[in-house]
């Protein structure tokens, strides 16, 4: 696509093109500068969450130009590749930009999930970390058999433990579960039912009768799925939705009479771009989100007052009204993420740009204290985040929020994720894979 239809299209799609020194072409890119990889989704049946999270990551690497020249005084650079959430469009990306430059991919962000899984073993042997936020592979939190891939944050199993950690506190305790019933109304792909497995379990464990709801892709067609709710009269709805499909699930729920307040989704399931298409539907539903919500952050104020304040707006966000909702946060708090690995990576081996082989040496020593977040204006935006060789998710935890309408509202502190569940599982499923690859595990006590 040339430069100027690629532009057009984004236009189109709502967002805002600020080029700035994005590379857009496959020129090289000079020795002196880091180059970053930059997936996004803003087209396609999700584009109301990618659109966001671009805008977040970008608006960050151009902050961390503008106001610090660049990490250690080395400029980012990015390309960015749009894939729309199509897995084999993510692995086309992965291809096009993994020789771009002589250090190689510092990292690649697949941002889907069926992508992280295929490109598991490509990205070892090509020595490039997978960087999975909030999604992908969970398996890959042991990092004794996955070197080279991260879920950071929280993966999706161990979230789905918070989730009916909250349903259980809300109930009056965990044994208060027995004998009640809980739908999962769920985008039936890989994504949507990757957690069902540690549902089953967490449902065996606590007494709990499971009713399945799957949905095909994009969902936006959902009245029978609703009428069998109606019918089933569950106590509490997880969702595991996307985009269009949670944005039906709600008004469908409302169409029924199904209260909001005993629907509970991921993050993806609950974004405030999806709340306001709602409508009043929306009202009521209570998401449980990696990041705060809001822009009374001081990384987001100075994001603000450089790129949305006075004169042309120069930020990637087209409605910076939407500056601090819950896309464009989660696409702030990658970027923190994204760009610490990189600085841990230069503070090890020199100031200079790193291969992808230093950046994952540095995603096993991430230590995203309450310190540390604060001196990067993220404190409140995000948990604190410290991994290492065998722990590859670093946080576990997830924050609960209500729609009241026109926002998200906190409703709990940070829910930890029950690991005496889901810890063996994820390094039960590791075992399997590597049983299956004849991989032998990392000695972690011998890692520094």
């Amino acid at each position: 696509m040339s430069l100027n239809r690629f532009t057009q299209t984004l236009k189109q799609a709502g967002c805002a093109v600020t080029l700035g020194i994005t590379v857009l072409a496959a020129g090289p890119v000079p020795a002196a500068e880091q180059f970053v990889p930059v997936n996004t989704i803003r087209i396609g049946p999700i584009a109301s969450i990618g659109i966001g999270i671009a805008a977040g990551w970008l608006d960050y690497m151009n902050l961390i130009n503008d106001r610090d020249g660049g990490v250690h005084g080395v400029k980012l650079v990015w390309e960015e590749c749009e894939f729309q959430y199509k897995a084999d469009l993510a692995i086309e990306c992965y291809e096009r930009m993994k020789n771009r430059v002589p250090t190689g991919m510092p990292f690649y962000n697949t941002l889907n999930t069926p992508a992280s899984y295929s490109l598991t073993e490509r990205a070892g042997q090509d020595k490039v970390p997978l960087i999975n936020i909030g999604l992908g592979r969970a398996d890959a939190a042991d990092g004794r058999i996955f070197p080279w891939v991260f879920p950071l944050m929280t993966t999706y199993q161990s979230a789905n433990t918070a989730l009916v950690q909250y349903i259980g506190q809300q109930e009056g305790g965990m044994d208060k579960l027995k004998g009640k019933k809980i739908g999962f109304i769920y985008h039936d792909t890989a994504y949507g039912k990757e957690v069902l497995p540690i549902l089953e379990l967490q449902a065996k464990k606590y007494g709990f009768e499971l009713f399945m709801i799957p949905v095909a892709p994009p969902g936006a067609e959902q009245q029978s799925h609703w009428l069998l709710v109606r019918q089933q009269k569950p106590d509490w709805i997880l969702m595991r939705t996307l985009g269009p499909m949670t944005i039906a699930a709600l008004k469908n729920a409302q169409r029924v009479g199904y209260p909001t307040d005993h629907m509970v989704g991921g993050w993806w399931s609950s974004t405030t771009d999806d709340m306001v298409a709602a409508g009043d539907a929306a009202k009521g539903y209570i998401g449980g989100h990696l990041y705060a919500d809001g822009a009374n952050f001081p990384v987001t104020q100075e994001i603000i007052k450089r790129y949305y304040s006075g004169g042309p707006k120069k930020g990637n966000m087209a409605d910076s009204k939407l500056v601090g909702s819950s896309n464009y946060n989660q696409g702030l708090a990658m970027a923190i993420m994204k760009i610490e690995a990189i600085r841990v990576a230069m503070d090890k081996y020199g100031k200079k740009p790193v291969t992808g082989e230093q950046v994952r040496w540095a995603l096993e020593h991430l230590n995203l204290d309450d310190k540390r977040l604060k001196q990067l204006g993220a404190s409140g935006l995000m948990q604190p985040l410290k991994t290492s060789c065998a722990d590859h998710e670093g946080g576990g935890s997830v924050r609960f929020n209500q729609w009241d309408g026109a926002k998200w509202v906190a409703v709990s502190e940070w829910v930890k994720s029950d690991q005496a569940v889901a810890r063996p599982f994820l390094e039960e499923m590791a075992a399997k894979f590597a049983k299956e690859k004849n991989i032998t595990p990392r000695d972690c006590s011998k890692e520094k």
